[in-house]
């Protein structure tokens, strides 16, 4: 399995609850542009419609060798996931409150997929909790390895 993009911010700002593994239904300069990492995923969200989940917002640049038959560099792009996993989603979508965000993009066997999760948002007191832990985590391990 090789990461070729992270949505970094996703842990910042999200309290990550579920996660799940999806295929992409891409096309072929679309495949040949994430094998080449050329795929952000920082404004992305998945939306639940008609019981099929699309990503929106997902940027993929434009492959250099492609012709005029190139891809759109912003679309919606559809995922695959199973009709369980779909329905579990948009049940805690719609009724929870929970938004449903990317993770990374990785290439498992040569094809693209996604780690996608159920999250909640962090409000601003519950991000600096968290650098707080964090640093008194890093602090501790330090003063044990002195010892």
């Amino acid at each position: 399995m090789v990461v070729v993009a992270k949505n970094r911010k996703a842990y910042h700002d999200y309290f990550i609850e579920d996660e799940f593994e999806a295929g992409m239904v891409l096309t072929g300069t679309e495949i040949k542009s994430i094998r080449d990492g050329k795929v952000q995923l920082k404004e992305s969200f998945i939306s639940i419609k008609d019981g099929e989940a699309w990503i929106k917002g997902m940027h993929i640049a434009q492959y250099d060798q492609g012709n005029r038959f190139n891809h759109e560099e912003v679309a919606d792009r559809k995922l695959l996931l199973h009709d369980y996993e779909i329905e579990k989603l948009d049940k805690a979508e719609r009724i929870k409150g929970y938004t449903i965000v990317p993770l990374d993009i990785h290439l498992v066997r040569g094809r693209a997929k996604m780690k996608i999760a159920l999250a909640k948002g962090k409000h601003l007191f519950d991000k600096r909790q968290v650098e707080k832990e964090r640093s008194m985590n890093r602090d501790i391990q330090k003063a044990m390895k002195r010892y």
